[in-house]
């Protein structure tokens, strides 16, 4: 072997040298037809696959009106954000999962001069109410695992083209109401509301298991009976709300109306709850019953 070839052997031996250890370290990207794959993909889309890293998803839009009879009114636009965490679960049967809990804030915004609304007028009643805005806190969900109670595995359901993927998620909602008497099933009261998520992104992103906290896109619509601060007075009708939004890198990324009234009023919305958080989750209706308690009757005893 002549010296011209003996050093093309050894150059090429080095670069085999160099370059494997790149490609045998080349992680798989996550099999979103496992349970596990599944179960790490859905927690990916809802924050982070570290444990105690915090997420914030931001979304804004509108609110109407649906009235029998007359034509769908704007009523506002909206701000929302969720702060939230997850964490690593563990079941001996059911395997590995993972729980979030969060917090959320709803501000309802003036369409004209794009300020938070502290009052509102109605305009069936034509008063002028005082707006509560919507502080959920918390806002936590059951943990999933890669099998259910049932022993059924989790399955990623997604619909996917090319690297695009999306997928629905529909909340019908029917329970009783925390502002209603004790015989909503003998003459109603129940709370009736839909929420109804779409959440996109990129397939390489959300496989890539070195990419911990991938970007999402969101869109929300709920539909649901009047907020109780709108004081309508069980009048026909209901209110839909159409927003969208995204994960976001960083907090501050949040719209500075946001972020002026978080300082101000809401420092707790900084950070999600710890990941051990027992509470019971709030909603609008338990929340505005905290807000706005009914006074006892004059001379009741007092508790």
């Amino acid at each position: 072997m002549s010296r011209a070839q003996k050093t093309l052997t050894v150059l090429a031996t080095l670069a085999l040298t160099i370059a494997l250890p790149a490609w045998a370290a080349k992680p798989k990207p996550i099999d979103l037809s496992t349970p596990e794959g599944a179960t790490l993909a859905q927690r990916k889309v809802q924050c982070s696959a570290n444990d105690n890293e915090p997420t914030v998803y931001w979304f804004h839009g509108e609110g109407f009106s649906r009235v029998p009879g007359e034509r769908d009114r704007k009523l506002f636009n909206v701000e929302g954000m969720n702060v939230r965490q997850c964490v690593t679960v563990n079941d001996p049967v059911r395997g590995a999962g993972w729980r979030l809990v969060s917090r959320e804030l709803l501000f309802y915004v003036d369409p004209t001069t794009g300020e938070l609304l502290r009052e509102w007028k109605n305009p069936w009643t034509n008063q002028t109410v005082k707006v509560l805005q919507t502080a959920n806190d918390p806002v936590n969900q059951r943990p999933i695992f890669p099998r259910g109670a049932d022993g059924k595995p989790n399955v990623w359901q997604a619909t996917t083209v090319g690297n695009q993927w999306w997928n629905t998620i529909t909340v019908p909602l029917f329970y009783s109401n925390p502002l209603a008497g004790d015989y909503q099933k003998q003459i109603g009261g129940y709370y009736h509301a839909t929420e109804m998520f779409n959440f996109f992104g990129n397939l390489d992103e959300l496989t890539d298991p070195k990419n911990v906290n991938p970007p999402i896109r969101v869109g929300w619509v709920r539909i649901a009976d009047w907020l109780p601060w709108m004081d309508m007075s069980g009048r026909a009708g209901e209110i839909y709300i159409h927003a969208a939004g995204r994960k976001l890198e960083r907090f501050d990324q949040l719209p500075s109306v946001m972020l002026k009234e978080i300082e101000t009023t809401y420092p707790e919305w900084r950070q999600p709850p710890p990941g051990d958080d027992p509470r019971e989750n709030e909603t609008s209706w338990t929340y505005f019953k905290k807000k706005f308690p009914v006074a006892a009757p004059a001379g009741a005893p007092k508790k």
